[in-house]
């Protein structure tokens, strides 16, 4: 930037203005101040960065990615539970080749309707002598009620094979997989009972 000279008019505006002015500390009429320039900082040139090693997108990365943290689900679960029963009966149940000797259709039936319903009729067929049972309970009704927690599907699917391991029919119950298709697939059960003593 290059300073202008002033003009003779307003170098006398100038000082007409700066003697109405007041000075804000006493200082001494020829006082000039001192324009130091600012000290010069030597500044150093930057480092060139070091090279960056070589590497691999994953290559510290764990071997095997971890799976997700779902339950197995009920036909899952029921398929890795030990097999109780003789293995070839066990092998032609699951191929649909026993049929059922009684059966029972839980199909709209509440909670609280369905538990004696089927603990009275698995308890009257081991006392008949009976071996295998069919338990139909459907695969449940798809409901979502748009709520935060998910509803489960098929409420009776998932109790029934709990009622079968609990008092009093789990000492009775041998083996609960379930049925093939042509007795129903996914929405019945067979229940393979203990021999009569």
């Amino acid at each position: 930037m290059t300073k202008r000279k002033l003009s003779k008019d307003e170098q006398d505006l100038w000082q007409k203005v700066a003697k109405t002015a007041d000075p804000l500390h006493d200082l001494p009429p020829n006082f000039a101040p001192k324009t130091a320039l600012p000290k010069r900082i030597e500044v150093s040139p930057p480092e060139a960065p070091a090279a960056l090693p070589k590497f691999k997108i994953g290559a510290k990365s764990r071997d095997a990615t971890p799976g997700n943290n779902l339950a197995p689900t009920l036909s899952e679960r029921l398929a890795e539970e030990p097999v109780r029963m003789d293995q070839k009966a066990f092998q032609r149940l699951k191929r649909g080749r026993l049929y059922p000797e009684a059966r029972i259709d839980l199909h709209g039936m509440t909670l609280d309707q369905a538990h004696p319903a089927l603990t009275g009729f698995v308890m009257r067929s081991y006392a008949e002598g009976m071996r295998l049972v069919l338990v139909i309970t459907g695969k449940g009704k798809a409901r979502d009620d748009g709520g935060p927690i998910p509803v489960r599907f098929g409420v009776l699917k998932h109790q029934v094979p709990q009622w079968l391991k609990m008092a009093p029919l789990g000492p009775i119950v041998l083996q609960v997989t379930e049925a093939h298709q042509k007795h129903g697939g996914s929405g019945a059960y067979y229940v393979y009972l203990r021999r009569v003593r």
